[in-house]
């Protein structure tokens, strides 16, 4: 059985084994569906996101990912629900769509792509750009961020397994969910333009490890600080020191690992 409660999460049955015992209850899943990005109507990416906080979404992704430059840039005109999925149909400059269709194009004929708009083993790694140099922040502060992090995850609360980012700043933390790590980052990113908060101002901590795709993210959106509670990848690493982003990982209790640009954490 299958009920959807809202756009976050669905209701379903389980049978709750425990040694001997089997016992049918109810259960929440998260809700798990394909979400498609179009610009001026053309389709560009398909995730398997969660469906919630999708103005976040579309603005944090087109933005994070280079497809605009700013949000002033991107308007999003349309959001269609159907049976299959959830498209987000957004308007662009005719130069940024001109650069997205060659982009699109250097893709025709090949197939089995891992890494999604991405033809050739250079394009992998994208250049990042070097981020402002952020205020210094108390290793309390981080602590307090953490702590926070944990109570404000409604849909991990009630479903498990779902990731969160947020961003500890001057007005409290603010949190995106999402099945996944990215996803959860991209609404993050485009909650933070919509509240203009400063990037530099505050510092993102990550319910996940940190791979380059969190750092690259963090670079695109001016970020300079970021804690995951996980391991990072040696790619994020040095994409960390590129950029001049300080990384925190493994960030758990009351310890954490350095990787680089430590001075920023006092």
């Amino acid at each position: 059985m299958r009920d959807v409660l809202n756009d976050a999460l669905a209701r379903v049955e389980a049978l709750r084994v425990q040694a001997d015992a089997r016992d049918l209850r109810e259960d929440s899943a998260v809700v798990e569906a394909p979400v498609a990005l179009l610009y001026n109507g053309l389709s560009f990416a398909v995730m398997m996101a969660t469906p919630c906080d999708l103005e976040d979404f579309a603005l944090g992704f087109s933005l994070s990912e280079g497809v605009v430059g700013s949000a002033d840039e991107f308007r999003l005109v349309d959001v269609v629900r159907g049976e299959a999925g959830v498209e987000l149909h957004a308007a662009i400059p005719q130069s940024r769509y001109d650069a997205l269709l060659e982009r699109r194009r250097s893709l025709e004929g090949r197939s089995g792509c891992g890494l999604c708009g991405v033809a050739a083993l250079q394009d992998a790694q994208r250049p990042v750009p070097p981020v402002d140099t952020p205020d210094e922040v108390p290793m309390t502060q981080v602590w307090s961020a953490l702590d926070a992090l944990a109570q404000q995850q409604p849909l991990n609360a009630r479903s498990g397994g779902v990731h969160a980012a947020g961003f500890m700043h001057a007005g409290g933390l603010l949190v995106r969910e999402d099945v996944g790590r990215h996803n959860a980052l991209d609404k993050l990113i485009g909650a933070m333009v919509r509240d203009r908060i400063t990037p530099s101002r505050g510092f993102l901590v990550m319910t996940s490890r940190a791979s380059y795709e969190i750092v690259h993210k963090a670079a695109m959106a001016g970020i300079g600080i970021v804690v995951a509670i996980s391991a990072p990848t040696d790619l994020a690493i040095r994409t960390a020191e590129t950029a001049g982003i300080t990384l925190a990982a493994f960030a758990r209790g009351d310890a954490l690992n350095l990787y680089a640009h430590p001075e920023r954490l006092v």
